[in-house]
């Protein structure tokens, strides 16, 4: 083999795979989610990000949440678990958005401040206006929340996005057919560009057994029976592939059962059933693979451990430059205060206070400022 091409080898973790759930207001998307990421991460393994004012989790006993009402929330919550994975944060293997139309209102609005920062003679009220238009600011509002999964994949953190549907008409390419399909909620281009990014797109519904019953009344003009529609029957349930098209769900997983009841432990045998399956065509078996794949996390969090030391080390570095170029700034006109600074920068090998690349060094520096 050439310079470049590698083999794929299939993730056995199933929170190696970017997984959403779409759901029917009401049918307990949240709760079976919560559920799902326990027994796969752990009852401290997760967050909820409650986006835009969800408050799903607050009728849900021991759920462990963060309420987003805008943008810089967000971002300060995946600052401070990019920067303290390996230590306060140790325990997390995922985090869920609920709810994505949520997540992309408060996108939106940064979307819009950025440009408006970046444009001010072009100022945009809507995200329609922004970027020059054609869809190209809700282009941008995506990419700041796909940097987000990006970044928390990075360090081993799953990213669970929680939906809404609706009903909403097609046209069937080929036969110009129209038909109803149950499908997100958001704007459409927000979901097909959600879509391609998902591994597993399951579909929560309601399967209703619909019965006709006579209400003993005729109708006087036609002398016909008065019926009325009742549900006898309906269950929770949720697709995972859908061939009439009916739900607008997928998956990339060949082997994914089509559709199981909405309980946590059918979702997580699905997922890992249709991983496992995938798995069994490398020619290992799947132990040797999954203790492959656990050293190899191993030895990756060393590497994030060490990053995160050395981030950490160069913002205290950071703040104690900062500080003794304060003070050189506020007594550039004494240089009696100047002189021992400079000297003792020298005499630890910088020619410059502000050069100065050990923390150690910077902070025998700064003594002679306090």
């Amino acid at each position: 083999m050439g310079k470049y091409g590698k083999k794929n080898e299939v993730k056995i973790d199933p929170l190696s795979y970017n997984i959403c759930l779409l759901g029917e207001p009401k049918i307990g998307k949240t709760t079976i989610i919560k559920e799902v990421c326990e027994k796969l991460a752990g009852e401290d393994g997760y967050i909820f990000l409650e986006m835009n004012g969800e408050a799903g989790a607050d009728a849900i006993s021991g759920i462990v949440y963060e309420d987003c009402d805008d943008w810089d929330k967000v971002e300060d919550i995946i600052d401070d678990i990019e920067s303290n994975k390996t230590t306060d944060y140790s325990d997390l293997k995922a985090i869920v958005i609920d709810t994505y139309d949520g997540w992309i209102k408060l996108a939106e609005s940064e979307a819009i401040r950025k440009w408006n920062v970046d444009h001010p003679d072009k100022r945009a009220d809507s995200i329609d206006a922004a970027w020059n238009g054609f869809q190209k600011g809700q282009g941008k509002a995506f990419e700041y929340m796909f940097d987000i999964i990006t970044r928390m994949r990075r360090i081993g953190v799953a990213v669970i996005i929680i939906g809404h549907v609706k009903n909403r008409e097609l046209t069937d390419i080929a036969t110009g057919t129209t038909y109803q399909t149950l499908t997100s909620d958001v704007e459409k281009v927000y979901f097909n560009l959600l879509k391609k990014k998902m591994h597993f797109l399951g579909l929560a519904y309601y399967d209703r057994t619909i019965i006709t019953e006579k209400t003993g009344k005729k109708n006087v003009v036609t002398k016909k029976d008065i019926t009325v529609n009742k549900i006898s029957e309906q269950t929770r349930k949720i697709k995972f592939r859908d061939d009439n098209m009916a739900l607008d769900s997928g998956s990339r997983f060949a082997d994914i059962v089509d559709e199981i009841p909405m309980t946590a432990d059918d979702f997580v045998i699905a997922i890992t059933d249709a991983i496992k399956a995938e798995q069994s065509k490398s020619g290992k078996s799947f132990d040797e693979t999954k203790a492959e794949q656990e050293a190899k996390e191993a030895e990756k969090l060393k590497e994030i451990a060490k990053a995160e030391q050395n981030k950490k080390e160069a913002k205290k570095l950071e703040d104690v430059v900062s500080k003794i170029t304060d003070f050189i700034k506020e007594n550039k006109s004494n240089m009696d205060k100047i002189k021992p600074i400079i000297a003792k920068s020298k005499e630890l090998g910088y020619d410059n206070p502000t050069l100065i690349t050990n923390i150690d060094d910077a902070n025998k520096v700064l003594a002679l400022i306090s």
